[in-house]
């Protein structure tokens, strides 16, 4: 979706939601950005064919509050948000982009080889619940900004070898790293009734846990895609066979790459990362994630318990900056149907709140 003359950045208002968030722009050409889409979607702008980032416009006005400053793209992906952040900073301004996949930080590097070669783009591999580490590692201290889009790529769901989704037939994989030892087929095969029924209900907050556990364990042994949807199918009645098959895939994707322990563990380290009144944004696309990301921002734990001082002010490392979770347009959301479950949150923390840094053992 690269065209040979991309189109100037777009003249950008301040975004109503984040009056604080104005900065300076800069006048270069856009970073490795596609001609404009029809119905000049602004997140579709910095669409390929690897992703479509979502609420892209949404993310650099409420993210970005220096435009010379260090931002992280935690879930680099097909590049998209990196090029729309690197599009919204000045010359001098700079962009770390994490990701476990190794096919995503080949795309993502090439899109952003300019970028990458003038000292603006720097790609890691990871996952983002390394994040302190990863930029100790590349001798980033501190930075101004967070991004987290949780989930998985379009390409990632679209491509059958994979195993993510059950309207392509492919192996049961759903490993985001390849080289990570456990697949979706192993937990399938190996776990017992009970434990797999909880994995159901647990992360994927499926009503029928129990009688598709019992239907899997049945049929095993399961190795594809289409055979573990067609047990699926099996015990679910058809009018709410896609809802059930999204669940159960949810499900299995999660706790085959640890997504809530490792969202746990990145909101945890945005804190030690960010300066004071650095900022950290995260798009979340189910109730499971988005409970724990508006928890965080809102109290400064996971658990959701407030914390008030002797006179009963709340104690928090963050100032909420959307009180309510921004949700894509109509429009983008018709272009691109993915972005109907994203919910974003966007938070700054408080000049008064600076952890001490972990100490290695």
């Amino acid at each position: 979706m690269s065209a040979a003359q991309p189109s100037p950045p777009m003249a950008r208002r301040p975004h109503p939601k984040f009056p604080r968030g104005a900065r300076a722009r800069s006048a270069r050409q856009p970073v490795s950005r596609p001609a404009d889409p029809p119905g000049d979607v602004p997140s579709l702008r910095y669409a390929s064919s690897y992703h479509a980032p979502v609420l892209a416009h949404e993310v650099t006005e409420g993210l970005v509050t220096d435009p010379t400053g260090v931002y992280v793209d935690g879930t680099l992906g097909g590049g998209g948000h990196t090029a729309a952040l690197l599009d919204a900073l000045a010359p001098e301004g700079r962009v770390t982009g994490i990701d476990r996949d190794p096919e995503a930080l080949a795309v993502a590097s090439a899109r952003l080889a300019e970028a990458n070669a003038a000292g603006r783009f720097l790609p890691l591999r990871g996952s983002f619940a390394e994040m302190e580490a990863l930029l100790k590692d590349a001798g980033i201290a501190d930075v101004d900004g967070v991004l987290l889009d949780l989930g998985v790529s379009s390409h990632q769901l679209d491509e059958a070898t994979r195993g993510f989704a059950f309207s392509v037939a492919g192996p049961l994989d759903m490993r985001m790293d390849p080289a990570a030892k456990t697949t979706a087929a192993d937990l399938v095969n190996t776990l017992d009734e009970r434990a797999l029924a909880d994995i159901l209900y647990l992360y994927g907050e499926e009503p029928r846990s129990r009688p598709i556990a019992r239907e899997v364990v049945r049929r095993r042994p399961l190795e594809t895609t289409d055979a573990l949807a067609d047990a699926v199918r099996a015990v679910v009645p058809m009018r709410e066979q896609t809802k059930a098959l999204a669940r159960v895939f949810q499900a299995l994707r999660i706790a085959v790459n640890g997504e809530m322990e490792a969202l746990e563990a990145a909101l945890e380290a945005s804190l030690c990362v960010l300066k004071p009144g650095g900022r950290l944004a995260v798009i979340a696309y189910h109730s499971l994630e988005d409970r724990r990301v508006k928890h965080f921002l809102r109290y400064g734990n996971l658990a959701g318990t407030p914390e008030k001082d002797f006179y009963g002010r709340l104690l928090t490392p963050w100032t909420l900056l959307t009180k309510k979770a921004i949700e894509a347009s109509e429009e983008e959301v018709a272009a691109n149907p993915r972005a109907r479950s994203a919910r974003l949150r966007i938070a700054e923390k408080t000049p008064a709140h600076d952890p001490p840094r972990r100490r290695d053992p």
